[in-house]
């Protein structure tokens, strides 16, 4: 790749701030990209630029959707007295695509880390907490990872909710 040019080496420097992708990566992509402009470069771009404009978060749990509240939220058929708390909307995703769960859930952003400065008040506990006394939810599933952080947000999770009177499961 000897073609120097400021928007390619951009589109580089963009690329490479995707998980997942060196700049060899992001080259490849670039130059498969450049071949199929019309089939898949343009449409690329285009949804990029739809996503970006039009993604909103919901309002309840804090997945990704087009409206204030996303479909679970809304679902007549999904079982609003069961909560699945978990850390990110990919770990939401990922039980979605298993379909073993019915229930709803709240995305938590992250997970406490005191080196980090990651605090209960960054990751919007607050409202999780306001959310759980409203007596619809009966049970919840802690979905944290098994990473010292993970296990140290459910432990926090677990010691509030306690006291809440709700079940929690692990």
């Amino acid at each position: 790749f000897n073609m120097k040019s400021s928007e390619i080496d951009i589109l580089v420097e963009l690329l490479t701030n995707l998980p997942g992708i060196g700049p060899r990566s992001a080259r490849r992509v670039i130059l498969h990209l450049l071949k199929n402009r019309n089939n898949l470069m343009h449409p690329l771009g285009k949804s990029i630029h739809i996503v970006a404009e039009k993604i909103k978060i919901c309002k309840n749990c804090g997945n990704y959707c087009m409206q204030d509240f996303c479909d679970i939220c809304i679902s007549n058929k999904r079982d609003k007295s069961l909560l699945c708390i978990v850390e990110e909307v990919s770990d939401l995703w990922a039980i979605e695509r298993g379909k073993l769960f019915n229930g709803i859930y709240f995305v938590l952003g992250g997970t406490l880390n005191a080196i980090k400065g990651i605090t209960p008040e960054k990751l919007n506990m607050e409202k999780l907490f306001e959310r759980l006394k409203g007596k619809e939810i009966r049970e919840v599933i802690l979905a944290t990872s098994i990473t010292t952080s993970g296990q140290t947000t459910a432990h926090y999770l677990l010691n509030n909710i306690k006291k809440l009177n709700i079940k929690v499961s692990r």
